[in-house]
């Protein structure tokens, strides 16, 4: 089924937020509201793309694990980092240990603090108030013509790992969209 269906407490939600109980604890907490600060757009576009290729469910678990080995996604802490701490990282079974992401994150913390007006403003230019509403989960793009120009914007700056499928996550993810179905308990929420 891929339209929104209700959990054990009878509320209904998107089908992909019931699968494990840190899915519905992300769906009806989390994804999908507002994020309107550069630290926390940071660390949710660093998990993003630290999940290419994997699944969210192992992004959540490591979650803690990421923010205690990216100072808590404080980007001029990360900005700082150097050889010694790539390494630490390649070490850290906390987390995903792939070079190229670790190597990202750090210089998308370097080009984060080289945008003018910060990278939560940079995102939010390109939220949609008016996005579709979606009844089933088959509709719902990977990607948009505003994830491609906020891709394509940030990639201009010296970002990584954010092509436009990235950049529609992080969109859903930080609230600029709203892709809860039209049946779920969270749609319409949190309106960008």
């Amino acid at each position: 089924m891929s339209t929104a269906i209700p959990g054990d407490d009878g509320l209904a939600r998107c089908p992909w937020g019931l699968s494990a109980p840190d899915y519905v604890a992300y769906h009806d907490d989390e994804w999908g509201r507002p994020v309107r600060d550069d630290v926390g757009l940071y660390e949710k576009l660093c998990l993003e793309a630290f999940q290419s290729g994997l699944s969210w469910l192992t992004i959540l678990r490591k979650r803690e694990a990421f923010r205690a080995a990216f100072c808590g996604f404080d980007p001029e802490k990360v900005a700082s980092f150097g050889p010694d701490d790539v390494e630490r990282l390649m070490a850290d079974a906390g987390i995903v240990r792939n070079r190229a992401k670790i190597d990202a994150t750090i210089a998308n913390a370097r080009a984060a603090l080289d945008l003018p007006g910060g990278l939560a403003e940079t995102a939010w230019r390109y939220a949609d108030p008016a996005s579709p509403a979606y009844t089933d989960m088959a509709d719902v793009p990977a990607y948009t013509d505003a994830s491609k120009a906020l891709a394509k914007e940030l990639k201009k700056h010296g970002f990584r790992f954010v092509g436009p499928t990235t950049a529609y996550a992080l969109m859903q993810a930080c609230g600029l969209v709203d892709d809860h179905l039209t049946g779920c308990h969270r749609h319409g929420a949190y309106r960008p």
